[in-house]
């Protein structure tokens, strides 16, 4: 398509209509900012999609029930002076951007291409005086990823339906995920406990003031003692009781705590779910929603943090100065370092994104709380604190250890801390997947005091096996490991745990018998599909792709080549295996057999063991019989903690989520879909808006039927 210079307006695309909204507010008339919706076209569902034979080339359809925006774009592109494609700044969203220039005839070497890292007028403004070429490295590196998951799930899954149970799958990423938990809960299960006591001496000094307590080391000049049985406690308890302690050394030290870098990924992963409870699908929703732009109060659309998928700890210089001048007048200048602090990003991590930090410091998360919902004030809150304490000063502890001596023979050791000055911890403190024992105040003490006897403590304790993977410490495993990239760690833990491989007790996770049986025959015959190694190996020669140093082609034909043989193998080695559903107790209305449990591409369903004579089947989630706006699928109606109402797509929250309820009846002025708003506590009328957020239809009160 040539761009002529005309009175038209410039269009520019982005993927989803919050962010066009967001971008709007920031642009003039001569824009029109429209939403793809996400990805236009992709592989298909119902076949392999890529030629084996002729380089791997991927066969590319457009996605069912995209054909109508489709023609919108293009008519919109014709009518347009210019065409910017402002997908998210990462692979995927240059493989988007590569495809609507296909789809509108656009050429890749046209600077038709547009990234923001935050979603403020000033980056989006800076970002339209620098358009670029579509960056084919990133686009032919989201096509060896998409390509390679593929091939290992269209070619592997069927013979998992073949050989176990139908409606199985494998993946690149989530089988050697799965086998991660499986493997961990084999430890647990052989995990042998063992004896070991501690013993803890209360003491006071010479002034007999601020009781502390000392614990028992061992016998001095020996390494630090191992209490095995009761009657070895109760003889060193014995010798204590009368002991004569004095302090051999005091050691007083000022010490230096620094705080944590800004958030990853990865690292707002795991603090959500430590801190807030989040799962990594919940904590991913709602950082897109704050990327993407929130409307507040008096101020409209605003994208509050920059982009969300990212493993760096690089900040730009104008947000560094912009924080410290808020540290400044809100907490002091006490309060700031003297030099900025810069993070040193770890090796091999991608640093085209800063870390992930509020847009702004003008939005304290406090003034604009009665503007976002309580997801996006937590994870906003979550952020802000975070990115503000990275850059506020240390803070500052009086330590003390205290060396102490029980008759000549037993030593002791006690120690403490207290804060001189609280830096950064005034803001925040990082969370911990195993909280560490706070240390008490110790009183003063002199070298060579005696010290007084006051009581004294023996406990029994046993060694604890590993504990069970979180969705924070795997996702923390999977980034020490190399496995997937911060965009992939959501979806995987979410792809698990959907199909029935892993389940959740808790915030644990744990392996089912079906993820066991089905890791474990992974192991037996794609041993490399499920090697930690291999798997980070393979992400690593994924990356040189991106960088422009390898051509995707030949690491799919190196991969493939030994993976056919494997397959083959595997086809004929593989016996049945036999895995029983479990049964519930509701009967079949059909034929009255008692229905079981099914796992199915979008979780469990109820399904007559009758098949094929009886083929009835039973939704566990009550559903409407109206469309989801986005994609046309079943709308399941859920209930929140609180008990409240929402709905979502059948397909997940990812695609669709509302306190509204859609319906059948289309908005007379844009042909949306209208939703049913219910007033806020029941006070007030019943609404009829428009699903399109840029369109401001709205029914009568009085013609909605409740």
């Amino acid at each position: 398509m040539t761009q002529k210079s005309t009175n038209k307006k410039t269009l520019i695309i982005v993927e989803s209509p919050a962010k066009a909204s967001t971008i709007k507010k920031y642009l003039g008339s001569n824009y029109n900012v429209v939403a793809s919706m996400g990805h236009l076209r992709d592989l298909p569902k119902s076949q392999l999609g890529i030629d084996i034979d002729n380089n791997f080339e991927p066969r590319y359809i457009t996605i069912r029930g995209k054909g109508d925006l489709i023609s919108k774009l293009k008519r919109d592109a014709k009518n347009s002076s210019k065409v910017l494609l402002a997908a998210d700044p990462d692979r995927e969203g240059e493989a988007i951007s590569w495809h609507l220039a296909s789809l509108l005839d656009i050429d890749n070497n046209s600077l038709c291409r547009i990234t923001f890292n935050e979603i403020t007028k000033t980056a989006v403004k800076n970002a339209i005086t620098k358009p670029r070429t579509i960056d084919m490295d990133l686009v032919d590196s989201q096509q060896a990823r998409r390509v390679l998951d593929r091939i290992v799930g269209y070619q592997i899954s069927p013979l998992l339906w073949k050989k176990v149970k139908k409606g199985l799958s494998a993946g690149r990423v989530q089988s050697v995920v799965t086998k991660l938990i499986v493997d961990r809960e084999r430890e647990i299960n052989a995990f042998n406990e063992e004896e070991y006591w501690t013993i803890d001496v209360k003491l006071a000094n010479n002034k007999g003031k601020t009781p502390f307590i000392a614990k028992y080391y061992g016998l001095l000049g020996d390494k630090k003692a191992n209490i095995c049985n009761k009657a070895q406690a109760t003889q060193i308890v014995d010798e204590l009781k009368d002991a004569k302690y004095i302090a051999t050394s005091v050691q007083k030290s000022e010490k230096l705590r620094s705080p944590a870098p800004p958030f990853t990924t990865s690292t707002l992963q795991q603090e959500a779910s430590r801190k807030l409870g989040f799962t990594t699908k919940r904590t991913m929703l709602a950082a897109q929603q704050l990327y993407e732009g929130v409307t507040l109060k008096g101020v409209g659309s605003v994208g509050l943090i920059t982009y969300m998928r990212t493993d760096s700890l690089r900040i730009s210089t104008d947000a560094q100065k912009e924080c410290r001048s808020y540290i400044s007048t809100a907490y002091g200048n006490e309060y700031i370092p003297k030099t900025p602090r810069f993070y040193k990003t770890k090796k091999g991590a991608q640093d085209a994104h800063e870390a992930i930090r509020p847009t702004s410091m003008q939005f304290n998360p406090e003034s604009i709380k009665d503007s976002l919902k309580p997801d996006l004030y937590k994870l906003y809150k979550l952020i802000w604190n975070r990115f503000l304490a990275s850059q506020m000063s240390s803070a500052v502890l009086d330590t003390v250890r205290i060396d102490i001596s029980a008759n000549d023979k037993h030593a002791l050791i006690a120690t403490g801390s207290i804060t001189k000055f609280d830096g950064f911890t005034a803001v925040y403190v990082e969370g911990k997947d195993i909280e560490e024992e706070k240390e008490g105040k110790i009183p003063s003490v002199s070298e060579g005091e005696q010290l007084s006897f006051k009581d004294i403590d023996s406990k029994q304790h046993f060694t604890q096996p590993p504990l069970r993977y979180t969705e924070a410490s795997l996702v923390k495993a999977m980034e020490e490991y190399g496995i997937g990239r911060p965009s992939t760690y959501n979806p995987t833990i979410t792809t698990i745990t959907s199909r029935g491989y892993v389940a959740r007790e808790g915030k644990s996770l744990y392996p089912t018998e079906l993820g066991t049986i089905v890791t474990d025959l992974m192991a037996d015959y794609f041993k490399n599909i499920v090697d930690v190694g291999f798997t980070a190996d393979m992400e690593d020669k994924l990356d040189t792709v991106e960088d422009g140093n390898t051509k995707w082609v030949d690491i799919i034909n190196e991969f493939y080549t030994p993976f056919k043989t494997t397959l083959s193998e595997a086809e004929e080695k593989i016996g049945n295996i036999e895995i029983a559903d479990e049964e519930s107790d509701i009967p079949c209305d059909k034929c009255g057999r008692m229905m079981v449990y099914k796992q199915g591409r979008f979780g469990k369903f109820l399904a007559c063991p009758g098949y094929p004579e009886c083929k009835n089947t039973k939704s566990l989630t009550p559903e409407l019989n109206v469309p989801c706006p986005n994609c046309g699928s079943k709308v399941q109606v859920r209930k929140s903690k609180k008990g409240a109402t929402y709905y979502t797509c059948e397909k997940g929250t990812d695609c669709f989520i509302s306190w509204d309820e859609p319906t059948n009846d289309k908005c007379p002025d844009c042909g949306n879909i209208l939703m049913k708003r219910r007033p806020f506590r029941g006070r007030g009328p019943i609404k009829l808006v428009c699903f399109n957020e840029d369109c401001k239809y709205e029914l009568t009160p009085s013609k909605v039927k409740k």
